[in-house]
């Protein structure tokens, strides 16, 4: 399996947004979104704070291939939904250590918050 570039890893450590684009589940229309993204060095990591009810996580379910522009750069990625809670957990940590408080990991007793339902790892695209 391949892996993205350095380069790719570096701007998702440095841009604060990037722009998510994806299919329409029902149009297969571009539709264009801008989320936070974290890296721990070796995966990227996207959610959705309002959780799975919006429409790019619905896009990406039902259709899990999407174009990731960090700066100048463009990745075709295959968003991967993050089912584990732990995981999911340890994703918020990320977030919240680049973007701050406002990043609320839930507790192992307490249920999923509705970004940690909307968690997934992005692969590169083969």
């Amino acid at each position: 399996m391949s892996s993205f570039s350095k380069e790719v890893f570096d701007a998702a450590r440095t841009e604060h947004e990037v722009r998510l684009t994806t299919r329409g589940r029902k149009t297969g229309r571009p539709h264009h979104v801008v989320v936070w993204i974290s890296t721990d060095g070796a995966h990227l990591y996207i959610r959705s704070g309002a959780g799975l009810g919006r429409d790019w996580p619905q896009n990406v379910l039902a259709k899990p291939e999407a174009e990731l522009q960090l700066g100048d750069l463009k990745v075709s990625v295959r968003p991967k939904h993050i089912e584990d809670p732990g995981q999911a957990r340890s994703v918020s940590e990320l977030h919240r250590a680049k973007y701050g408080t406002n990043v609320k990991p839930s507790k192992p007793s307490e249920p999923l918050t509705a970004g940690e339902t909307a968690t997934f790892e992005l692969l590169p695209a083969d």
